[in-house]
């Protein structure tokens, strides 16, 4: 059962109660996220999600560590473009100790100067390990050339030189600004009631009252530019994309049909054609990246130089298939049986609940339950999923990058992509 109240300063808190279980997962969530950054905040987000568990006024990070593990609890805190958690999931029997833990690492965390520079070091080995890893380096990449100008195609964690200068007095200005009551949320779901809930949050967040200010997101213009970035590497990181579909879009349903169809499962089109039947790669799949306002359509692969344009070929190939001929019904209903099954499973964990409850706090002001999800899914038909590929697929106008030692330049790739 799905409750929520509205604190009189505008936070929100949530609970979803599942009796059948012995676990809660609860997260304090704030809707904003990296895309929110200004120049000269890039990383702050992110950082600040480190700082947050580096000690408060009465507990230091040791203490923190120590709470959770002496009630066997996992916690934990991530930054997307969009927003940050700080969460955890304990036994039902310890809820009050991770209330009162995740309240005070959230509002009184205390942001020594000398935990800020300690801190530094250990995000800019984030950054490096992230750039020592090329399969996910490449979508980073690609974002940054996909979206760029615009703060959503930045990475999270910002650059080395933009964490490097970051201080005590910008990350305080930060918080203020953006982490507005308003913005957010504390949900929990699991073996909880309500009322008891919201009993043991409000007194910590109720007298939470900062000005803030308002967030004004800008939905980025595509690129479809074709880039060739050389590296030493073993082998050739691709990453192909064009505009997907956001969050909140009715057709999303569509586009994840066809994802699966597409790329995201084993029995997909380019995971059978390009792994299966010709051995070009070992990791391939399609992608759906979504956020509030806009997203991508992509799809990876990592491949031997020498298989570049053959399987730039298969790709190009197959997305030409998906505009033209719609999706036979057996192979439909086999996706909507893959959702459905993905979903439901998924609704097993008390971390995803919570996930979700959130995510749709914040997009739709509301629950969303499973059965509306599947009748949506259920109602998509082949004829939709191809109106809506068609509406945004131009073979021509594909944005592709390549990371790697690939003998290929930009202008034959491009002509590979636009061949009829």
């Amino acid at each position: 059962m799905y409750q929520k109240t509205v604190l009189p300063n505008g936070i929100r808190i949530l609970t979803e109660r599942l009796p059948y279980v012995h676990s809660i997962s609860t997260g304090i969530w704030v809707g904003a996220g990296s895309r929110d950054e200004s120049p000269n905040e890039q990383g702050i987000t992110h950082f600040i999600e480190h700082m947050l568990f580096k000690g408060t006024e009465k507990r230091s990070a040791l203490d923190i560590a120590k709470a959770f593990d002496s009630i066997g609890g996992f916690a934990n805190a991530f930054t997307s473009k969009e927003h940050v958690c700080l969460h955890a999931k304990v036994l039902s029997t310890h809820l009050p100790v991770v209330v009162d833990v995740l309240t005070d690492v959230f509002l009184k965390s205390v942001f020594a100067q000398e935990e800020i520079e300690r801190e530094k070091y250990v995000i800019l080995q984030e950054i490096r390990m992230v750039e020592d890893t090329p399969d996910e380096f490449v979508h980073i990449l690609f974002q940054e050339m996909f979206w760029q100008g615009n703060p959503l195609g930045l990475p999270i964690y910002g650059s080395a030189e933009a964490v490097s200068s970051l201080d005590r007095d910008r990350m305080l200005g930060y918080l203020d600004r953006a982490f507005h009551p308003e913005r957010i949320i504390v949900a929990a779901a699991g073996n909880i009631e309500h009322q008891h809930f919201v009993d043991l949050v409000s007194p910590a967040f109720e007298n939470l009252h900062h000005p803030g200010s308002r967030i004004q997101r800008v939905t980025p213009p595509d690129h479809q530019d074709v880039r060739v970035i050389q590296k030493d590497l073993e082998q050739v990181h691709l990453c192909l994309g064009m505009r997907g579909i956001s969050l909140a879009d009715e057709m999303r349903y569509a586009c994840h049909l066809l994802n699966v169809v597409l790329g995201s499962s084993m029995s997909s089109r380019l995971f059978q054609e390009i792994r299966e039947k010709r051995g070009l790669a070992y990791s391939v799949y399609s992608f759906s990246h979504s956020h509030e306002d806009t997203g991508i359509l992509g799809v990876y692969a990592g491949i031997s130089p020498e298989n570049v344009r053959e399987t730039l070929l298969v790709i190009k190939t197959q997305l030409h298939r998906l505009s033209r001929e719609p999706i036979p019904t057996g192979e439909l209903n086999a996706a909507k049986e893959y959702l459905l099954g993905s979903m439901y499973l998924n609704a097993e964990s008390t971390d995803s609940r919570m996930n979700r409850m959130a995510k749709n706090e914040f997009l739709f002001g509301r629950y969303v339950t499973f059965e509306e999800v599947e009748k949506k899914i259920k109602e998509v038909s082949s004829e939709t999923v191809l109106e809506w590929f068609l509406s945004l697929y131009e073979a021509s106008d594909l944005a592709l990058l390549l990371l790697g030692p690939a003998d290929i330049d930009p202008e034959e790739a491009r002509s590979i992509l636009a061949k009829g």
